[in-house]
Formats: structure tokens, C-alpha cells, sequence
């Protein structure tokens, strides 16, 4: 077991907000920070900020604080945006669309290196520097291009279908839209769902006790 097994998520999950604020603060030439400021950012308090970066070896200075630029590198390379992971993305549809179009995918960590859909009317168009090919092209596209990831923005009822394939084509890791139970039924994937409507449904019980 790495010593990263033993990192819970909910601190795994704060470094993609952490990385943000460090890099508004990159762009506003603010060289140093101190826990307790960035803790004010984070909304957290200085003790869970200097717990959260001593699970990575701690990079901070006593008396001195963070510097802004180097912690932001290190988080960087502890979340891999330095990596280049071969993406392909499924659904052409409004949501694709809008994935493709508006993700800077090369700053986090990924290439997106097709689009694929089952609507030939879809099939040819460009979305960013991206074509849309027929999912019939699917099998061999993979092989040849060492895909490792998949960004499914299809509805629930077509993944089982197209889930089964990009399994067998070797694919493990999902960015999944559609509300599929992915690891349920393949327990070795890595999955991260997005679940736009249980955001919004939040949103919507915080409003109404709003009081």
C-alpha cells in the first residue's frame, strides 16, 4: 500500500479547489500565503489546511507560509495535470457538446482525441479541434490510440450497451454524466460521477431553509 491509499477523499477532493485559489492567487503576482489566510479562502479552518498539505510531505516555511507558485506546482504534479491521459468522449448531444466545447481539457490532466456518436446526422461535425465519428469506428479507434478514459455524456438507458464495449477495449477509468452505476458492475473501474440535477436539487434545499 503507497502512502497516498491511506489519503482520504474528502482531502482528495479539496486539492482541485485548493490548486484553483493558488492559481487565482499565481495570477494576481501574490508570492506568499500563510495557513490561515488560505484557510479563509478554502473556507476551512489553518489547522485542516496544514493537515490536508502534510498528507503530501507539507510544503510550508514557519513564519514564512506558502509560497503561492510552488505549492500550486506541487499540488499540480500530486493531482497529475502534467499527465497526458487519452480521452474519448461519448454523446454529441447538447451536454457533450457543451464538455467538448468549454473544458480546457490539456490543463487538467487529459487529450480529448475523439467524439463518438450513434446519430449519423451528428456524425462529421467538429466540436473544438475534435470530429464526431460513428461509434462503429469505436473498437478500432481505441485499440489504435491507447485510450484510457472515458467521458460518458449519454443518457442512462444507452450506457449499459456502450459500457460493456469500452470495458472490453480495456478502458477503467469514466467521467460519467449519464447516472449509471458504473462501479456496480465493474469493480475495478475509476469513476467519478457528475450529477448536475442532485447540484441543483441542493441548491434547492438550501434555499428553502434558507431561514
Amino acid at each position: 500500500m503507497s502512502k497516498n491509499d491511506s489519503i482520504s477523499m474528502s482531502v482528495i477532493r479539496r486539492l482541485p479547489r485548493y490548486y484553483r485559489f493558488l492559481s487565482e492567487l499565481n495570477e494576481q503576482n501574490i508570492d506568499r500565503i500563510s495557513s490561515t489566510k488560505l484557510a479563509e479562502i478554502m473556507n476551512v479552518t489553518a489547522s485542516q489546511v496544514r493537515q490536508d498539505l502534510n498528507c503530501f510531505g507539507g510544503f510550508g516555511q514557519q513564519g514564512y507560509g506558502y509560497s503561492v507558485s510552488q505549492l500550486k506546482d506541487e499540488i499540480k504534479k500530486i493531482l497529475g495535470l502534467n499527465n497526458d491521459n487519452k480521452a474519448i468522449l461519448i454523446g454529441a448531444g447538447n451536454l457533450g457538446k457543451a464538455v467538448a466545447m468549454h473544458m480546457d481539457f490539456e490543463k487538467l490532466g487529459f487529450e480529448l482525441t475523439a467524439c463518438f456518436d450513434n446519430n449519423d446526422q451528428k456524425v462529421g461535425q467538429k466540436m473544438n479541434s475534435v470530429t464526431v465519428r460513428s461509434e462503429t469506428e469505436l473498437e478500432v479507434f481505441c485499440k489504435n490510440n491507447h485510450v484510457d478514459t472515458a467521458f460518458l455524456c449519454i443518457p442512462r438507458v444507452c450506457v449499459e450497451n456502450v459500457l460493456d464495449k469500452l470495458y472490453a477495449f480495456g478502458i477503467k477509468n469514466y467521467w460519467n454524466f449519464s447516472h449509471y452505476d458504473i462501479s456496480a458492475k465493474y469493480t475495478d473501474t475509476l469513476v467519478e460521477n457528475v450529477h448536475l440535477s442532485d447540484s441543483l436539487m441542493t441548491l434547492c434545499y438550501r434555499m428553502n431553509n434558507n431561514h
